[in-house]
């Protein structure tokens, strides 16, 4: 398996490698979080299980409703120079608290911010560490 591929003149990290990134810092965040505040529930008995869902639904709804969320909300976004950009974290959240019912809550909506502003770290954090890669690889080439 190669780790960047080259798509018309164009690098990029194999796809299945950067899934792995993201489905990694998003459980790492979850999981914290659910250990650090109790007003982030999820199902104690399959706690993992349940952790590893939430973050493989969370990145599907990243890769298919996050754009277009961001493109509606471009003026929004415009206008607070930003910050509105966590609010579609939350909202992608609420929607996985939503589609998992009594499995995974988030009792507080300023934790659930917090949770947002978080991944947004981290989605900032795992491309930055893709960029990187791409650069190395490239600049070995």
């Amino acid at each position: 398996m190669r780790l960047v591929i080259k798509e018309k003149e164009v690098l990029r990290l194999n796809r299945m490698i950067e899934w792995l990134i993201y489905m990694l810092g998003y459980t790492v965040v979850f999981i914290i979080v659910a250990k650090l505040f109790k007003s982030v529930y999820i199902d104690e008995n399959h706690f993992f299980i349940y952790s590893t869902f939430i973050t493989l639904i969370i990145y599907i709804l990243k890769k298919t409703l996050k754009p277009i969320l961001v493109t509606l909300t471009i003026p929004i976004t415009g206008l607070t120079l930003g910050l509105f950009y966590p609010f579609i974290n939350l909202f992608i959240l609420k929607l996985a608290d939503w589609i998992f019912g009594k499995h995974f809550d988030l009792k507080n909506i300023f934790i659930a911010l917090f949770v947002a502003i978080l991944l947004s770290i981290m989605n900032f954090l795992v491309e930055e560490i893709i960029k990187k890669i791409i650069k190395k690889v490239k600049h070995h080439e």
